[in-house]
Order: C-alpha cells, then sequence, then structure tokens
C-alpha cells in the first residue's frame, strides 16, 4: 500500500513538472507526458506499472466522456451530426477493414484476428490534438467536428472489438446479427443516457446543496457508463446522450453556487486523470517489450509503420470524399451547408492521433480462447498498438501545428485577413474625406488618430495574436492584483479583519476566475 500511494505521488509530481516544461516551450503536455512514461520505464530499479484495462474502460473512461459532452454544445452537435457521424462510424468502420484486410494479406493474420487489431487502432483520440488546435485559433466549426467524433467513435470502436473477440474465440460470426445488435445497442444506449439525465436534473432540483449536486455530477456518467457496458454495450453513447441533455436542460436548474463550485472540482478532475492516463501510456512500454523477444523486433516494427501507414491513408481516402460527395448527390445539402476549402478537409484528415482507449483495450483482450488455445497474435497487436499511439501522438503531434500554419487555419488567419481588408477600406475613406475637403480638420484628426489605434491594436502574427487578444484582461488582472496588494496591506495594519478580508478576496477571485475562464475558452462545469 505504502509503495503504491509512493508512485501515486511520484507520477503527479512527474505530471506537474512535465506540465511547466510544456508551457515553458509550448508543447502539448500529452506529448511530452507520454516520453516521460517511457523515460521513466525504461530506469532500472522503478517498480513496473501495467495499466488495467478495466480502469481506463470503467473508471477513467466515463468522466472524460461525460465532461466532453457537458463541454459540447447540442445546437452544434446536431448541425454538424453528418460530418460528425460519417468519421465517428463511417471513417472507424472503413478503418477497420482496410487494418483488417492488411493485416490478413501482408501479415498473415487471420481475417477476424485482423479485425480486432483494425477496431482497435481506429478511433482518434480527442484530448491531445484538440489542446494543440485550440491555441492555434482554429476554426469554431472543425474544433466541434473533432469533438464530435472524439465523443462517439470509440462507441464504434470499442462495439466492433467486442464482436470482433468473440468471433475469435468462437469462431462464428454473422454480419446480419451483428448489425441488428449494432442498432439496438445505439438506440437503448441513446434512450438510457437521456433518460438518466432527465432523473439527475430532478434529483437535483431537490437537493439545493453544492456538495451534494457536485457528488451526483460526479457519480452520473458512472450509472451512465456501467449498466449498458455490463449488459454488452459500449456505454459510451448513453454517457454522451447524458451529458448533451444536461448541457441543453441545465442553465436554468443549476444554481450558481453549484456552478462556480463545479468548475473547479471538474477541471482539476479532467486535468488530473487526462495527464495520468498520458503517463501512464508512456509507462507501458517495458510491459509490451517483456512480451517480445527482442532479436526479433524487426517484424513487429514493420507491422507497426505499416499499420500506421494503412491507418492514415484509410483516413484521407474516406474524409474526402464524405466531405464533397454528399453535396454532389444533394443540391440541398449543397446551398444549406456549402462545400469547405479543401484545406479545412485536409486538416480534419491529417488528425488522427490514437491514446488510451486503443491501448487498454489491446490489454483487454482475452489471454484464451472459448476453446482454451491462446489468443492467436495478442502480444503483437499489443506492441502494434502501443507503436500506432506513440508514433501517432509524437508525430502527428509535433507537426500538427505546422500543418495547421501551412494550411492557414491557425491564429485565425481568415479572420485577420479581412479585418486588414476593411481597416484598408477605412484608411481610403479617410484619404478621400480628407482629399475632398468635406470635413473638419479636428474631426479628421479624431477619427485618424482612433484609426491608427484600432490598426496598433491588430496582431501582426500568429506570435503576437493571443497577447493581442488578452490585453484588456490583462490590465483587469494587474488591477485586480494591486486590490489584493492594498486590502492585504490594511489586513497587516489591522484596519481590517480578516473575515473582511477573504470576503473581498473571494469577491477578487470569481472576477479574477471569470477573466482566466474568458481568456481560455472556458465550458460549463460537467454538473
Amino acid at each position: 500500500m505504502t509503495a503504491t500511494i509512493q508512485t501515486l505521488l511520484l507520477l503527479i509530481a512527474v505530471l506537474v513538472v512535465v506540465a511547466v516544461v510544456a508551457r515553458r516551450f509550448n508543447t502539448a503536455p500529452s506529448i511530452l507526458l507520454v516520453i516521460a512514461g517511457i523515460a521513466l520505464a525504461l530506469i532500472p530499479g522503478l517498480p513496473r506499472m501495467e495499466l488495467a484495462p478495466e480502469l481506463v474502460l470503467l473508471g477513467i473512461l466515463p468522466p472524460l466522456i461525460y465532461s466532453a459532452g457537458v463541454a459540447m454544445s447540442w445546437r452544434e452537435f446536431r448541425f454538424n451530426l453528418r460530418p460528425i457521424t460519417l468519421l465517428a462510424v463511417g471513417c472507424v468502420v472503413f478503418t477497420s477493414c482496410a487494418v483488417a484486410a492488411v493485416a490478413h494479406w501482408l501479415l498473415g493474420m487471420p481475417l477476424a484476428v485482423g479485425f480486432v487489431l483494425g477496431a482497435i487502432v481506429s478511433p482518434p483520440d480527442v484530448v491531445a490534438p484538440l489542446s494543440i488546435v485550440r491555441r492555434l485559433g482554429v476554426p469554431r466549426r472543425l474544433v466541434v467536428v473533432l469533438e464530435g467524433e472524439g465523443l462517439a467513435n470509440d462507441a464504434t470502436a470499442l462495439i466492433l472489438y467486442r464482436f470482433a473477440v468473440a468471433a475469435v474465440g468462437t469462431g462464428a460470426f454473422s454480419l446480419a446479427e451483428a448489425a441488428g445488435e449494432f442498432a439496438l445497442i445505439v438506440i437503448g444506449e441513446i434512450a438510457y443516457g437521456i433518460g438518466l439525465g432527465w432523473l439527475s436534473l430532478r434529483l437535483r432540483r431537490w437537493a439545493h446543496d453544492p456538495r451534494v449536486e457536485i457528488t451526483l455530477s460526479l457519480l452520473m456518467p458512472y450509472a451512465a457508463f456501467l449498466l449498458p457496458a455490463h449488459l454488452g454495450g459500449s456505454g459510451v453513447l448513453a454517457t454522451i446522450a447524458a451529458g448533451l441533455f444536461v448541457s441543453w436542460n441545465g442553465p436554468l436548474l443549476i444554481p450558481a453556487a453549484t456552478r462556480l463550485q463545479g468548475i473547479f472540482f471538474w477541471d482539476l478532475l479532467v486535468y488530473l486523470l487526462e495527464g495520468l492516463v498520458f503517463l501512464v501510456t508512456g509507462l507501458q512500454i517495458r510491459t509490451v517489450l517483456d512480451w517480445l523477444d527482442p532479436i526479433s523486433l524487426r517484424g513487429p516494427l514493420l507491422a507497426v509503420l505499416l499499420t500506421v501507414a494503412i491507418i492514415i491513408a484509410a483516413r484521407f481516402v474516406w474524409v474526402f470524399p464524405a466531405a464533397y460527395l454528399p453535396r454532389r448527390l444533394s443540391r440541398k445539402l449543397a446551398r444549406r451547408d456549402p462545400a469547405p476549402p479543401w484545406r479545412q478537409v485536409f486538416f480534419l484528415a491529417f488528425v488522427g492521433i490514437r491514446g488510451v482507449v486503443s491501448l487498454a483495450a489491446a490489454l483487454a483482450i482475452p489471454l484464451t480462447t472459448l476453446a482454451g488455445a491462446p489468443f492467436p497474435y495478442r502480444d503483437l497487436i499489443l506492441f502494434v498498438t502501443f507503436g500506432v499511439i506513440v508514433v501517432t501522438l509524437i508525430g502527428q503531434g509535433l507537426t500538427l501545428p505546422g500543418v495547421v500554419r501551412w494550411l492557414g487555419l491557425g491564429s485565425h488567419a481568415a479572420e485577420e485577413r479581412e479585418r486588414d481588408e476593411a481597416l484598408n477600406v477605412v484608411q481610403n475613406r479617410l484619404d478621400r474625406l480628407a482629399a475632398e475637403g468635406r470635413i473638419a480638420p479636428e474631426v479628421l484628426a479624431i477619427l485618424r488618430a482612433r484609426h491608427h489605434d484600432r490598426v496598433g491594436r491588430l496582431p501582426r502574427s500568429p506570435s503576437d495574436g493571443f497577447e493581442t487578444a488578452s490585453a484588456a484582461g490583462q490590465l483587469r488582472s494587474d488591477l485586480i492584483a494591486a486590490e489584493r496588494e492594498f486590502i492585504y496591506r490594511l489586513l497587516r495594519e489591522g484596519k481590517i479583519t480578516d473575515e473582511a478580508r477573504r470576503r473581498i478576496e473571494r469577491e477578487l477571485d470569481l472576477e479574477e476566475a471569470a477573466i482566466a475562464c474568458k481568456k481560455e475558452g472556458g465550458a460549463e462545469p460537467p454538473l
């Protein structure tokens, strides 16, 4: 027990250090956490940490999915339901089939085993890429599509994974039966999640205690996830449905005190869970290497590179037709929702980082089939899955900012160009008014000064865009800091009591938290 506590404290300490380093070098913490985990795993003498798949699928995944569902706008999710469905269902199924075919023909796996591998590596993770693209100012719709895909693709992949594992274990598979069961799971989980969301809001109206309501919000994702998972579903869709229902119907039912406390509670919880997941993912390299013969690593490494190439190519092959073909077939859709520029489609096709759900699914593969034989290619599947996660997370994660800048999507580049053009129009208009002499020199001087001030506040490069956008918030933060110093000086001089200081400090804390939330694009707490 003591060793477990010490190990947990070590992981939290590493999480803090990596967060500081990532902020200093402006790098996604998830990438550095996986690298730090790999480095820790290779240090001799440190205890080996094996990631229990039940801990991820039943303990960590539900609150992460639920918090993302509550943060998601139902209106935006509904408007983008078609591209989200095409990615979360269509692209996952297509990628699984592509990986299964290649694994069967080039790696010699039985087709059912190939589908197990395909289902495991098909769903992209959304945490790492979103932490990058939000800082780069990618257009809002692309962020919404990625969020929606990340919410739902795990459900598709986990259902396919269970079908494939069952087919390997029993040696039998019926496409019609699997399709019917898939549809039943989708409908049943959505209905269950909506009903549970409605019930939770009714309970909160009776509680009238922020601590009780926050505790209910913490139990909510597990209640939504565990029952469908126990009955053979994924649990993901029920958790998503519950989160979206609370997000849409909760604002008028959740008291302000609960909302304020819930923001900090859930923000810390999600931060710790996400960080520990990436760190522990890197730590699994020792477990993966222990199951393979170091002398024969050439074949598994080639399998990793081949699988990475297939999942990247399959996503590009799927995304471009999925973006343009429906609009070619439906003029009504083309008028209502015109085709996006190829740069945005390329961006969605490029973002395909795999995460811990894939690793947990690989670890959860049974050791034997129902006949008692060893599960075929289990060790190879685990190694390939880990390799795919590391290659896509580090490789695509590090190159994603450069791709965004190359495509001209970062730092609201299009908005800045339009604003430049608008300011040029204003400048030309002022010059024309001055030449015509139709306006008093004093008024013209005021207008020119105002215009030059606006031009000076316009960001000239992506690097200073964030600083310009947050200038007003920074000034308010400086004023709050000055007020804090003054209140503290009054306290030391005995002119106010500690109680008065705490009351004023709470007001300042709330105002400063509002500034930080607006600066970072904070969302509603998962209540």
